[in-house]
């Protein structure tokens, strides 16, 4: 059984944030922000494990997302605008210097909260995307694609294909995911696979082929994968989707000039000199730290950095959430004796 764990809302006159909240309240703080097509809830296996060991966990929906705020229009997206609503939810939590975990795009507003306001952050904590002074963009991403695997004639944008086409074809992207939520979410969410390492991720030709699931424009019915996907969150993202649709989720990709820019010029030369985990997933083909360069301007931009791999695919907090966990609290006991 699980610790409980309460849903509270948040609205100011710029935004709602659906947040759940568990562990003391005394307890520090705890922030885990999660990316597409994700929610709040999955980071069920951390909230339990965190709030159980005297911290205050919050994990909110993030902008687009489940019960929070689904703006219309691309430019209420940007990474801005997504940083000042977890600034608004800090100060209502009290302010205090906090822990902030991110995944995914969630990753990407950790990062802009540790460069941009670091008086908010005991320490910075990312899974599967590293830090990139000024923000990821196609610019500073494509350059370091493997062209072993991802051929530019025939790839351009390497394993972000998929990331353009979000971008050219929105509209269409939403309807095939929306054809089926569960089948897309069965689909999606699978455990690493070994034996596709060293080969093409499929998101490389999501572009060509215009559309992520072939000319039937929709998921492939398949046995769920349990070791990530139990029934019941299934049942949560399905329940979630059916109400929100998929286009406040795409819209992160959808507003590439604004989410893959940080909210504010980081400072001091855009180092973070605050103490950060970044935790490498072996089996994440797309998000790949491990057999390239990727990571390496997070190297060079962090003066305190520690990198831990596990062997997982990219949605390693629900395949692997003993180890993520682990590294994480691991992590925190040598770093501040927490």
């Amino acid at each position: 059984m699980g610790r409980e764990i309460g849903t509270h809302v948040l609205t100011t006159p710029r935004h709602t944030t659906s947040y759940l909240e568990a562990g003391p309240s005394d307890g520090p703080l705890m922030f885990f922000l999660h990316g597409f097509p994700m929610l709040g809830a999955t980071w069920r296996p951390q909230i339990d494990y965190f709030a159980e060991r005297g911290w205050r966990c919050i994990a909110p929906d993030m902008r687009g997302y489940g019960g929070s705020s689904i703006p219309d229009g691309v430019a209420a997206y940007a990474i801005s605008e997504s940083t000042e609503d977890m600034v608004e939810l800090h100060d209502a939590l009290g302010g205090r210097p906090a822990v902030w975990v991110g995944h995914d795009w969630g990753s990407g507003v950790v990062w802009s909260i540790a460069a941009g306001r670091p008086e908010r952050c005991r320490a910075a904590i990312s899974l599967t995307v590293p830090y990139f002074p000024n923000g990821f963009s196609f610019a500073r991403a494509v350059p370091l694609v493997d062209r072993s695997l991802y051929p530019a004639d025939e790839f351009p944008l390497g394993q972000w294909e998929y990331m353009q086409f979000a971008i050219d074809e929105p509209e269409l992207v939403c309807e095939e995911f929306a054809a089926d939520p569960e089948a897309t979410f069965v689909a999606w969410l699978r455990r690493g696979d070994p034996e596709a390492l060293g080969k093409p991720a499929f998101t490389a030709t999501v572009r060509a082929e215009r559309g992520w699931f072939g000319p039937e424009r929709r998921a492939p019915r398949m046995e769920r994968d349990d070791a990530v996907l139990s029934q019941e969150m299934l049942g949560t993202l399905v329940r979630a989707y059916q109400k929100t649709g998929f286009l406040g989720g795409n819209r992160w990709y959808a507003n590439a000039g604004g989410n893959l820019r940080p909210a504010e010029p980081a400072r001091d030369d855009d180092r973070l000199s605050l103490p950060v985990l970044f935790v490498h997933a072996a089996m994440d083909r797309v998000c790949d730290t491990v057999d390239t360069g990727f990571a390496d301007p997070m190297r060079a931009a962090c003066d305190d950095l520690t990198e831990v791999t596990i062997d997982a695919g990219h949605w390693l907090t629900l395949e692997k959430p003993a180890e993520v966990n682990a590294a994480i609290a691991n992590w925190l006991k040598d770093s501040f004796g927490l």
